[in-house]
């Protein structure tokens, strides 16, 4: 994988000029990079990664472990594309192991992520069972730790 893909899969938020400095090239140069690597689809999109608990969000999340069907011609593709196309589906992944496909869905309450399986996902075609797990709490998300101990350049004191 090319330096500055690296670079921004790490931090999203890095300016062409920081990167231009980093990598030895002008601010141009890392624009035109960059432009590129979206017009190849090489670069998909962005995120920023939020302090939920923080900011008083009362998000349900569940991990559902999917058991399909592969369709002939299309063998798991068709069947998890259509999956991956709901609102509710943030992430969707072929697995190998005991179930197929792993579908990570958000929700605002319990009985919607409930309604989403029950109602969409378990009664389509192909689809022969599904686990849902759901998510109490993060610790680490896409390499960010979500609670950082504060270092006032103290050391701990014990009794």
């Amino acid at each position: 994988m090319e330096t500055l893909l690296k670079l921004l899969r790490d931090n999203a938020t890095l300016q062409p000029a920081q990167l231009a400095a980093m990598l030895n090239l002008t601010e141009d140069e890392v624009r035109a990079k960059i432009k590129a690597a979206e017009e190849e689809q090489l670069i998909l999109g962005t995120h920023a990664v939020l302090n939920e608990e923080k900011l008083g969000v009362e998000m349900v999340r569940a991990v559902i472990e999917v058991k399909i069907t592969p369709e002939r011609g299309g063998g798991f593709d068709r069947l998890a594309e259509r999956i991956a196309k709901y609102d509710e589906v943030r992430s969707c992944y072929l697995m190998s192991g005991g179930y197929d496909l792993l579908v990570v869905v958000e929700g605002d309450n319990l009985r919607e992520v409930a309604a989403f399986v029950s109602e969409k996902l378990a009664t389509i075609q192909g689809v022969l069972s599904t686990a849902t797990h759901f998510m109490l709490k993060p610790y680490k998300i896409e390499g960010i730790l979500m609670h950082r101990e504060e270092n006032n350049g103290r050391l701990p004191v014990t009794p």
